[in-house]
């Protein structure tokens, strides 16, 4: 039957309708500019009024926007995106992955900070220019940068970038424009293919080679060479023997803790004098030698400590754990022996609610009515230094946020440990029960990681004792009968006096080492514990993941809620996408694989705070 004119005429219209409504809708783009809307702070609203999304099947709508060009006037595809002098907050905006056919990327002059992606090449693959001058960005410049083939200019200047310029950058053989003046960068300057003027790369102390002044070489003997290799391989040899053959009974926990304290303080002496030497336009290769030369009595004195600490875990703890108790009943109450016995009805595999690498932990009602978890330690020495660890950490301390002790026992071989019963267990088994998964709403994983951060702040900025608690996990955040989070497990902590005195040891500890090497170990825990909270995936999985960030957790932050299917299922489409997405950036930001990237845990607990506030936490 042949179709009426009026009904083809009126069908083709439709066909070409529906085909413009496709053309001229680009989700991706959309959806990049939604994401860098989201991440950055615009406290002047130079940008985001403008950015009304609520047209979204108008015709070219985007490249109206403030600061955005279009590659045609009538589509929705992004050519250029210049948020330029606006003041902006935040850090790189890693939704710019769906601009696809992004070239120009202009962010200057603003108060953008935190790292520059590892992963930039992939965010903007196929760029021409990249402008983020006059910022505070920090960290190393990712010698990814490199793999931007299309680049032909990248200023990086005025910001608060540290390390080598990498040398991967001449590459670029379209590069007409580059600077990274004005920055904390060291070494020598790659030689580019193209003509550089000073002005790139001024302001930089530690800079040298052409076009600045020549790199001072400090030759060292073949005889020296030798002797400072033979040097370090003999250190090495000797502490390996040491802890695995004269301290083989020990711990392996205690013995690895106690060998990275070694380590790392080796590491912090030598890395300041490393930074010092940079600062006076030497690089690090060049001066090497003499730095393993001057390590001689460092290593001695350390390794002295070392044996001496090894001595006293060994020799002096056990007994010393039994003569100390005076002093523990001054910080928590002793309790009798029998009491604890029959609180737990002789410690019945009735009452047993878990069970750890120090002991189990029973179920206990005390003669008042009072609920109890009493922990009983295992029957051996290895376990005497935890003991005392938690008595004096948790004795001290006081905090909504921290489980309370209330007592201990020690009696024959009997260690105790007895706290305030949490009616709603630890966090894993609520996130990962062995039978059916209950529904876990976003408000109440949201109060959970502003809590656990909030006692996290209160232990690292103590104004008595600063404390790194080091073994931060779901298992060890127990939750009461509001589901208010509690702290425990304190047997791995490190605990520092005021006046930086590591209270274990007779040495007095920088702080910056502190921070850097601890206090941040407590930050990347936490951020692979709300990770947990957002995904309900392992630990252990979240911790791989987190191993190759540019390549997964990175790829989390930049997609959608809605798109990713790393965030739990029962939290998608209930109206929290944009919070869940700022705390996955909080999280991300946690685990950067460079401590010096990881932000403080106030700054982490001022951005949680925030979003809780709004349930009526924090």
């Amino acid at each position: 039957m042949e179709m009426a004119p009026n009904t083809r005429l009126v069908l083709h219209a439709f066909s070409w309708s529906l085909l413009a409504a496709i053309s001229i809708c680009s989700p991706n783009d959309i959806a990049c500019l939604k994401s860098i809307r989201a991440s950055l702070d615009d406290p002047h609203d130079y940008f985001k009024s403008s950015w009304n999304f609520n047209n979204n099947y108008r015709e070219g709508f985007i490249c109206r926007f403030v600061g955005i060009d279009c590659w045609h006037a009538d589509d929705n595809e992004v050519l250029n995106i210049r948020l330029t002098n606006m003041g902006l907050k935040g850090q790189f905006p890693l939704g710019i992955v769906k601009c696809k056919r992004l070239m120009r990327l202009d962010l200057s002059n603003n108060q953008l900070s935190g790292p520059i992606p590892s992963n930039i090449s992939k965010l903007f693959r196929f760029g021409t220019a990249i402008d983020i001058s006059s910022n505070r960005f920090s960290g190393n410049i990712p010698k990814r940068i490199a793999n931007c083939t299309f680049l032909n200019s990248l200023n990086l200047s005025n910001n608060q970038l540290t390390g080598f310029i990498p040398p991967e950058l001449i590459l670029l053989d379209r590069m007409k424009n580059f600077s990274v003046a004005n920055n904390q960068l060291y070494g020598p300057v790659p030689l580019f293919n193209l003509s550089l003027s000073k002005d790139s790369f001024v302001g930089n102390p530690g800079l040298c080679g052409k076009p600045l002044e020549p790199c001072i070489d400090h030759k060292s003997s073949p005889f020296k060479n030798g002797f400072i290799t033979g040097y370090a391989v003999s250190v090495v040899s000797v502490i390996t023997i040491f802890m695995f053959y004269f301290a083989p009974c020990m711990h392996r926990n205690e013995r690895n803790k106690l060998l990275r304290h070694f380590i790392l303080n080796l590491i912090w002496n030598r890395t300041r004098k490393v930074n010092m030497t940079q600062n006076s336009h030497q690089t690090s290769q060049m001066v090497l030698p003499d730095i393993l030369h001057e390590t001689s009595r460092e290593v001695l004195y350390l390794f002295l400590s070392l044996c001496f600490k090894l001595l006293v875990l060994q020799v002096f703890i056990p007994v010393w754990c039994l003569s100390q108790t005076s002093m523990l009943v001054e910080l928590v109450s002793r309790m009798s022996y029998s009491d604890l016995y029959e609180a737990t009805n002789e410690f019945s595999a009735e009452n047993i609610i878990g069970h750890g690498q120090m002991g189990t932990t029973y179920k206990a009602t005390s003669s008042n009515g009072c609920l109890l978890a009493i922990k009983r330690l295992f029957d051996t020495q290895k376990f005497d230094e935890h003991f005392i660890t938690e008595l004096k950490t948790l004795g001290r301390l006081r905090h909504d946020n921290l489980i309370p002790l209330l007592g201990f026992c020690i009696e024959s071989k009997e260690k105790l440990l007895v706290y305030k019963y949490m009616s709603n267990g630890n966090l894993y088994d609520l996130l990962h029960p062995l039978e059916k998964r209950r529904t876990i709403g976003w408000p109440l994983r949201l109060k959970i990681a502003c809590g656990v951060a909030k006692g996290l702040v209160w232990l690292h900025q103590n104004c008595n004792y600063k404390v790194i608690h080091l073994d931060i996990c779901s298992r060890c955040i127990l939750l009461d009968q509001n589901f208010e989070p509690k702290i425990s497990n304190f047997s791995e902590a490190m605990l520092m006096k005021s006046n930086n005195r590591y209270w274990s040891s007779s040495f007095d500890m920088d702080s910056e080492f502190w921070e850097s090497s601890f206090v941040k170990e407590d930050v990347y825990r936490f951020g692979i514990l709300v990770l947990e909270l957002i995904s309900r995936k392992e630990p252990s999985e979240l911790t791989d993941l987190a191993r190759t960030g540019d390549e997964s957790i990175g790829k989390w932050v930049v997609d959608d809620v809605e798109s990713s299917d790393f965030v739990d299922g029962g939290l998608v489409r209930h109206g929290f996408d944009v919070e869940i997405f700022e705390i996955l950036r909080v999280a991300w930001n946690c685990v950067q694989p460079n401590p010096d990237e990881r932000p403080a845990m106030l700054q982490v607990h001022k951005i949680i705070n925030g979003f809780s506030k709004k349930y009526g936490y924090g």
